[in-house]
C-alpha cells in the first residue's frame, strides 16, 4: 500500500465536483492512508458529512467551534501530525482565500494554520478558470509552495466544454502518492520505449514478442512520481497510460525506431525496456494469406533497426539504460550485450520468471559488476531502480 502511515487532512468546498471524492476516500484508504474529511457549508449542500464519515471512518469537520475537539481548536489540532492538506474540490471562491490568506472558516483557518504541504485540486466553470483574477491567485498559490493539481479539460456540468474540471479520483490518487515519493529525476526528461512490436506478415497476421508491458509501464511510472518529464514510446499493449505520462503508440520496430530517434535529441535519460522484434517480414503480403495444398508461406526476414545501439551512438544522446530478458547464463548474456551496446547500465532478468507476472526479479549491470535487486511488485521494483539510476547517472550531460 503506498500511502500507508500518511495521514491526509482532505478539505472539500462546494462544487458538483463532490461526488468525486466519495470515490478518492475510498482509493486513498485502500491504500492505507487515515483521512479527516473537513467540510465548508457549501460542501454539505452537494454531499452529506454522513457519506463522507462512513466512506472515511472517521469524524468529519464543518463547524470551527466543534465541541468534539476538547481544546475547541480544530483548526490547530486537526494539521498537526498530517502529512498533507489536500483540497478537494477547491472552488474559485476558497483559492482566493487561500491566496489572500483569509481565516474565515473552519477550512480556511486549518490552512491558515496548518504545519505540513498543501495540495489544491481546481474545479471551477472555464471562464471562472480563465480569469485573469483566478489566474494571478493559482500563481501566487504556486509562489506559496502549494502543488496545484489539474485541472482537467472536458465537459462541465453547467454543459459548456473547457479548462476547469476537477480530476478524477484515480488521477488524484495518482498525484497524491506521487507527491510523496521522492524527486530523484526532478528536472530529467526521460525518453522509455516499453511492450512488443508487431511486425505483419499479411494484414490479419504478425509477428510479436511475449510482453506485456507490464514492468515499462511501471518504470515509466515510477520515473514521472520521482519527478521526471516522461515520454513512453509503447508497442501494442492492454494496459491504460500511466497518469502524467507523455504516451506515443506504435506498432512496429521501424515505427518504434522513428519515434524514439525523434525524441533522442531532448532527452537526459533513455531507457530501452521493450521486446523489440529482431526482424520484420519483408514480402508481408498485402492481402490475407490463404491456406494451399503447396506448404507453408515462404517468408524473407530482414533486421530491425537497433533502436537502443542507434541511441547509444548519437554524438549527444541521452545517458542509456537498456534491458535483458534471457532465458539461462543471465550474467553472461547480460554482461555482454551492455558491452556490445556500448552502454553504462543494463538491467536483466530470466524471463520464466517474470513474464506476464505482477512481480519481477532483476539484476543491475554496470562497469562494476552484477547487483542483483530484490523480487518485489513490478511498481516497487521499478521504483528501486529509478532511484539505482539516478545514483548512477551524470550530474549533467557531457
Amino acid at each position: 500500500m503506498d500511502l500507508i502511515d500518511k495521514r491526509i487532512v482532505l478539505g472539500m468546498t462546494g462544487g458538483i465536483a463532490c461526488y468525486k471524492i466519495a470515490e478518492l476516500v475510498r482509493r486513498l484508504t485502500e491504500q492505507g492512508a487515515t483521512v479527516d474529511v473537513v467540510m465548508t457549508e457549501a460542501a454539505t449542500h452537494f454531499i452529506t458529512p454522513v457519506t463522507m464519515q462512513a466512506l472515511s471512518g472517521r469524524p468529519v469537520f464543518i463547524d470551527a467551534w466543534d465541541a468534539r475537539v476538547p481544546n475547541n481548536m480544530a483548526h490547530i489540532d486537526l494539521t498537526r501530525g498530517a502529512d498533507a492538506v489536500l483540497i478537494a474540490p477547491a472552488s474559485a471562491d476558497f483559492m482566493a482565500k487561500l491566496a489572500h490568506g483569509e481565516a474565515s472558516d473552519l477550512l480556511s483557518t486549518l490552512c491558515l494554520a496548518r504545519a505540513c504541504p498543501m495540495l489544491v485540486a481546481p474545479a471551477m466553470n472555464r471562464e471562472m478558470w480563465a480569469n485573469p483574477a483566478t489566474q494571478r491567485n493559482v500563481a501566487q498559490l504556486r509562489a506559496d509552495g502549494i502543488a496545484i493539481l489539474g485541472p482537467d479539460s472536458g465537459s462541465q456540468a453547467c454543459g459548456e466544454v473547457g479548462d476547469g474540471r476537477m480530476l478524477e479520483a484515480h488521477q488524484l490518487l495518482a498525484e497524491v502518492v506521487a507527491f510523496f515519493q521522492p524527486k530523484l529525476l526532478a528536472g530529467k526528461r526521460v525518453l522509455m520505449t516499453a511492450g512488443p512490436t508487431s511486425e505483419p506478415i499479411d494484414p490479419v497476421r504478425v509477428l510479436s514478442n511475449r510482453s506485456s508491458g507490464k514492468t515499462g509501464y511501471a518504470l515509466a511510472r515510477a520515473a514521472h512520481e520521482a519527478g521526471a518529464q516522461v515520454t513512453l514510446v509503447s508497442g501494442p499493449t492492454s494496459l491504460p497510460a500511466p497518469y502524467g505520462v507523455s504516451l506515443i503508440p506504435v506498432m512496429t520496430a521501424r515505427q518504434m525506431h522513428a519515434a524514439v530517434m525523434a525524441e533522442a535529441g531532448s532527452a537526459d535519460l533513455f531507457i530501452a525496456v521493450a521486446a523489440v522484434a529482431d526482424w520484420y517480414v519483408k514480402n508481408a503480403s498485402a492481402q490475407k494469406i490463404k491456406k494451399t495444398g503447396s506448404g507453408a508461406p515462404q517468408l524473407e526476414f530482414e533486421a530491425n533497426p537497433d533502436i537502443l545501439a542507434d541511441v547509444a551512438g548519437l554524438p549527444d544522446g541521452p545517458w542509456c539504460v537498456g534491458f535483458a530478458a534471457e532465458t539461462e547464463n543471465l550474467a553472461q548474456h547480460a554482461e555482454d550485450k551492455r558491452r556490445r551496446k556500448n552502454i553504462p547500465v543494463l538491467v536483466g532478468n530470466l524471463a520464466q520468471n517474470v513474464m506476464d507476472a505482477d512481480t519481477t526479479e532483476m539484476a543491475l549491470f554496470d562497469a562494476q559488476g552484477m547487483h542483483p535487486l530484490p523480487a518485489a511488485s513490478k511498481l516497487d521494483a521499478a521504483r528501486r531502480l529509478v532511484a539505482e539510476i539516478a545514483a548512477r547517472l551524470p550530474k549533467r550531460r557531457a
